[in-house]
């Protein structure tokens, strides 16, 4: 997982790409660790769309932070929210993220040249 974004080619993952159906995930967990690692580069951590994610999960910034470093792995730190978040909250974030945030997720995968499931950027 990349967590050094300071050469600007390197980019976190899609906020599309899911980890045990989580959205978001990927790229939330990728700019927390590149923070706390001071190599973020010019990334927000937390930007409006982690908290708005982390929000619908009800899981709160402090919370994440000591995950991330408890739980390196992405399928451990997938494991840990399974045990914190519901099954609607976890719709409810995704639906929010992949739906009515569509726009952002498409205005960064054509900013980091992300291929869609189409193969259209």
């Amino acid at each position: 997982m990349p967590t050094d974004f300071r050469d600007g080619t390197t980019y976190p993952r899609p906020g599309r790409m899911t980890i045990r159906g989580y959205a978001w995930l990927a790229r939330l967990s990728d700019k927390a660790r590149a923070a706390r690692n001071g190599t973020l580069f010019d990334y927000i951590y937390p930007c409006p769309m982690d908290m708005g994610v982390l929000t619908r999960w009800n899981v709160t910034r402090p919370e994440f932070e000591r995950a991330i470093v408890e739980y390196p792995d992405d399928e451990e730190l997938a494991a840990w929210l399974d045990g914190r978040v519901t099954k609607e909250a976890k719709e409810m974030a995704n639906r929010w993220v992949l739906e009515e945030r569509a726009s952002s997720l498409q205005r960064q995968d054509d900013e980091e040249g992300v291929m869609t499931v189409a193969g259209a950027r």
